[in-house]
């Protein structure tokens, strides 16, 4: 295994060093861990000759903060240049993070995109006008997007309700230009770049296939270890699942299964991982990389038990040719919340049903 800072030479796309400035002829916005390792896979994948500065528009909660510390050491020991913004330090943090972004946004040929439904994103493509975009794989919002861009509809996350607040009532134009923006028009390209299975693309966006190939060539082969580990999910903190529901069909899976090892999503809650843990006797891992690379990395076990989520899609890619099987356990009706967007139960199903290369597993019975 090669890891960070083991003597890989720079991508032939990166310039390596450069200014924090940038002449960039592509910037990136990310403002997640698995955001920015996809857009190192579309720099390995693209062949395009572009520059690229990546801009981190930093989270606030210190998982994530942590893991893309992690993988901009990567990229840039991949011979990208990584900025960190402060996008959320404050007050005035948003208005000084426009005023400083703008001319790099002015400069740029191509503006590459983790995360269409970021209204911090929206806001910053009504900026400028007339660029090259890609959007990279934001996980399984991805589909999301691209059905709501064919079907004309306004960008909403599958896990929220229908309602307006006023927030959302303000931001309508933000949102509406971007929509415009997404939409390809007067010769204007629209790359989306993903591991997804995608049915519907609108005319005159370009789908690109995300393999994973940075991953497989950086990292692994994985040392394959006897049992089960198990991924966790954010569904509980999202307000898609109920949490006692949650903590049964965890412990029924790692029980059935033989489960020894919990793999947490950045967003769990602590006091949840706690009363899994007591309950289960699961050992609790908070990776400090995204799930693909950790596993690339190894140890793995030779089953990885999953709910249905991104991970679903991107890890018979990225553990291709290892043998490790990812199986999966759908969520019930039942354990969903009342206040669970409508949408919720047909979303999840389609997430697993699409998916490739991986085991469907018989469903929970429900406790007694």
């Amino acid at each position: 295994m090669t890891g960070a800072g083991g003597g890989r030479s720079p991508h032939p796309r990166a310039t390596a060093g450069g200014n924090a400035g940038g002449n960039a002829d592509a910037i990136a916005f990310v403002e997640s861990p698995v955001q920015l390792l996809n857009v190192l896979e579309w720099a390995r994948a693209s062949a395009t000759g572009d520059a690229l500065t990546v801009i981190v528009l930093s989270p606030t909660d210190p998982m994530s903060r942590g893991q893309l510390r992690r993988m901009a050491e990567l990229a840039r020991d991949e011979g990208f240049t990584v900025r960190w913004q402060e996008a959320r330090g404050g007050a005035g943090a948003p208005l000084r993070t426009l005023r400083e972004l703008t001319p790099l946004l002015r400069k740029a040929g191509r503006i590459v995109i983790g995360d269409p439904f970021s209204r911090y994103v929206q806001l910053l493509l009504t900026l400028v006008s007339g660029k090259e975009l890609t959007v990279v794989d934001d996980g399984t919002a991805t589909l999301e997007f691209i059905g709501q861009i064919a079907r004309g509809e306004r960008l909403v996350r599958w896990h929220r309700r229908g309602s307006r607040g006023p927030r959302e009532l303000v931001l309508a134009p933000v949102t509406a230009a971007a929509r415009r923006r997404f939409s390809p028009s007067d010769g204007r390209t629209v790359e989306v770049f993903t591991s997804m299975p995608v049915e519907e693309v609108p005319a005159g966006i370009t789908v690109t296939a995300n393999r994973f190939e940075w991953t497989r060539a950086t990292f692994g082969p994985p040392r394959i270890a006897a049992g089960a580990d198990m991924v966790g999910t954010s569904l509980v903190e999202t307000g898609v699942v109920d949490a006692d529901q949650y903590l049964e069909a965890v412990t029924a899976l790692a029980r059935t299964h033989g489960a020894t090892r919990y793999f947490a999503h950045r967003r769990e809650d602590v006091d949840k991982l706690h009363r899994l843990h007591t309950v289960t006797g699961l050992e609790i891992v908070r990776p400090d990389l995204p799930l693909e690379v950790i596993a690339r990395r190894g140890p793995i076990g030779r089953t990885v038990l999953s709910f249905p989520s991104t991970v679903v899609h991107t890890l018979p890619l990225a553990l291709a040719g290892t043998g490790v099987r990812v199986a999966v356990c759908d969520i019930a009706p039942e354990w969903l919340k009342e206040t669970a967007s409508p949408r919720a139960q047909g979303f999840l199903s389609g997430v697993t049903g699409t998916a490739r290369d991986i085991h469907r597993l018989p469903r929970l019975p429900s406790p007694a």
